[in-house]
């Protein structure tokens, strides 16, 4: 079997810099069209001209000939100067920022200690139409299980009421929660649903002893959670869309006794979301999710190319190159079986 779809876009997406940068950014531009780039770099992107040397250094690493276009965004912080987000606005490249609760995940510890400490910037963000993407966990002494729970009611919630035309991706999600949130939500908010979370559950992190590249944040959540997600992400509404937050690390920094969060899925970053979408027998609605609904979203026009799916089992290797010193990359699925491949 086969399956013809418009090519997609990757609307959530960790590139890193450098070595590690140029050894992951062909596999994203080898599916999708465009991507949008999280700035949590060391040190992190906030400016719009760093956000716009970040791209040129994208570009200058991607395979020649491709078509790839990758979106930029800025990191929020406490210190963010409104000002800027005039400078983004008015950039071509330059599509949303991001926020990242202080402490919630990879490269955060910059983030913002309280959203009402960048109430101007917001404001501004919101008369620019400029989208905020939000890592939405709270931090602190709260259950990592419940973390998306308590943003919803004491942060995102608020903040949607105090800026009504403030465009919002909730991103990531991982809870029935979340759905219906979103469900609920007034326009101007959408949701990014990643693969693993449609198709792993917790126990995945735990089967035959602790996996590690079943690590991500947030984290993997119920069975009772992951259809919930997978019944959103195929319901054909507008406000879910693909993300992947396919996140690199080298395999020696998760395999350790603090090991980092993150799950790299680049390598096969469409054919995961066919195969969930096959799971509930619903490859009809994988193009608007994965190539439609991102797209309308962010005021893009669509692509007008297409790619081709077949139907065939294959297994990702147990690592990639990913450093110059010699470090993997451990892929999701590594000497598992993918049931889709990419066949042009």
């Amino acid at each position: 079997m086969e399956i013809d779809i418009r090519r997609p876009d990757d609307w959530h997406l960790h590139l890193r810099d450098g070595a590690a940068m140029a050894a992951v950014v062909p596999f994203t531009a080898a599916r999708f069209a465009r991507a949008i780039v999280m700035p949590n770099l060391k040190p992190p992107v906030t400016t719009t001209a760093q956000a716009l040397a970040y791209r040129d250094r994208i570009l200058a690493a991607l395979p020649p000939g491709s078509a790839f276009s990758p979106l930029m965004t800025l990191y929020l912080t406490d210190r963010t100067d409104a000002s800027e987000i005039e400078v983004a606005s008015q950039s071509r490249w330059v599509k949303a920022c991001k926020l990242y609760p202080a402490g919630a995940t990879t490269n955060s510890d910059s983030g913002v200690t309280d959203i009402r400490r960048i109430d101007d910037v917001l404001a501004r963000m919101s008369e620019a139409g400029l989208p905020l993407l939000v890592h939405g966990e709270v931090t602190g002494n709260v259950d990592v299980f419940d973390r998306e729970h308590r943003f919803i009611d004491e942060v995102l919630a608020p903040t949607l009421q105090r800026f009504p035309k403030l465009r919002v991706v909730f991103e990531h999600i991982t809870t029935a929660r979340a759905v219906e949130f979103v469900k609920g939500a007034r326009a101007g908010v959408g949701a990014t649903i990643t693969p693993q979370h449609l198709l792993h559950n917790r126990n995945a992190i735990f089967e035959g002893g602790i996996r590690p590249h079943y690590f991500c944040l947030p984290i993997l959540k119920t069975e009772s959670d992951r259809e919930a997600l997978l019944a959103a992400a195929t319901s054909g509404d507008p406000r879910f869309f693909l993300g992947t937050d396919s996140a690199p690390h080298e395999q020696r920094t998760k395999e350790n006794a603090c090991g980092c969060a993150g799950m790299f899925s680049a390598h096969a970053g469409i054919e995961l979301y066919a195969e969930a979408f096959e799971s509930v027998g619903r490859l009809d609605k994988l193009e608007g999710f994965a190539a439609d609904f991102g797209a309308d979203f962010y005021q893009l026009p669509r692509n007008t190319d297409r790619i081709r799916l077949a139907k065939r089992d294959w297994s990702p290797p147990a690592n990639y190159p990913y450093s110059k010193d010699g470090g993997a990359l451990v892929p999701m699925r590594a000497g598992e079986t993918v049931r889709w491949q990419m066949v042009t």
